[in-house]
């Protein structure tokens, strides 16, 4: 291969991309009550779940530093894309970004020829989860036409601007203990069994749409969303990213193609970040 994609841990990666050796994975790593859990193969979603209900304190996670970013950046392959975290709920863009210009400056110093013909480019997903996995797809099929690595960027950079994130979760409390959450009022109905229902918006921060009483209204209102938001929706691929609840993923698939046409497809039970932040029952979905 004359390229590679470099994804942060917080895109999960199919069965087939992980088999396909395009990927590579840019571990993030979670901490719990003074343990530090990489966010890679011997992450076990299950065991952390658990953990997490029976800590007192809120888990926090850390993005890559650039130097594993630059350690990433090695290799024959002469393009390099890597997806990270949006930048405005992570270092994971600035990390791989720093770590680039520090790559392209040790090579030069090195008078390694190498570094000349090697280019890198961080794309900032302004999404999270699945919607790193589709901008990672829709590069290894840019590069599968044949496009030259400026086409690759420039198309990548158009697809993300298209992209819609949206997502349920049972409870926000790893969202807003993280200060994910700026400028959305602390929304605690519990009681009511009140269920915010959350986007993207195009800069990449967290905005509520709507809001519904249960979990199932919560993720149909959420499909009303993204039916609504939905454009040429037969040319894209539908992704779906669950925590430990793969009957409403399901569920939440079925209510989308039941009302729209789309290319494909696929639901994914999250790493460990996305488990992290989604917590127990969450659903994200990237169209």
């Amino acid at each position: 291969m004359d390229y590679k994609i470099i994804v942060d841990s917080c895109g999960e990666l199919t069965r087939r991309m992980k088999e396909s050796g395009v990927y590579k994975s840019a571990a993030l790593s979670m901490q719990v009550d003074g343990d530090t859990i990489l966010d890679d193969e011997t992450f076990d979603q299950a065991e952390f779940l658990r953990r997490v209900a029976a800590s007192p304190e809120c888990p926090k996670s850390s993005c890559p530093s650039p130097e594993e970013y630059m350690k990433l950046y090695e290799g024959s392959e002469q393009r390099v894309y890597v997806v990270t975290l949006s930048s405005e709920l992570s270092g994971s863009y600035n990390s791989a970004h720093l770590g680039s210009r520090l790559w392209s400056e040790e090579k030069k110093n090195k008078a390694v020829d190498s570094a000349g013909d090697k280019r890198i480019y961080v794309f900032n997903s302004r999404s999270a989860s699945v919607g790193e996995t589709l901008i990672a797809m829709k590069i290894k099929e840019c590069e599968d036409q044949g496009m030259d690595f400026d086409k690759v960027v420039r198309t990548v950079e158009d697809y993300i601007s298209g992209q819609n994130t949206y997502f349920v979760l049972e409870n926000l409390d790893t969202l807003r203990k993280n200060g994910r959450l700026t400028g959305i009022k602390s929304f605690v109905a519990s009681a009511l069994n009140i269920k915010p229902v959350m986007g993207s918006t195009p800069e990449g921060t967290i905005c509520q749409l709507g809001q519904a009483r249960g979990i199932r209204r919560a993720t149909a209102k959420m499909a009303d969303y993204i039916v609504r938001d939905g454009k040429k929706t037969e040319k894209k691929v539908l992704a779906i990213a669950h925590c430990n609840c793969p009957e409403r993923a399901k569920e939440v698939e079925r209510m989308l193609l039941d009302r729209i046409s789309v290319q494909d497809s696929f639901i994914v039970d999250t790493a460990g970040i996305s488990t992290m932040y989604a917590n127990d029952g969450g659903i994200i979905v990237v169209l």
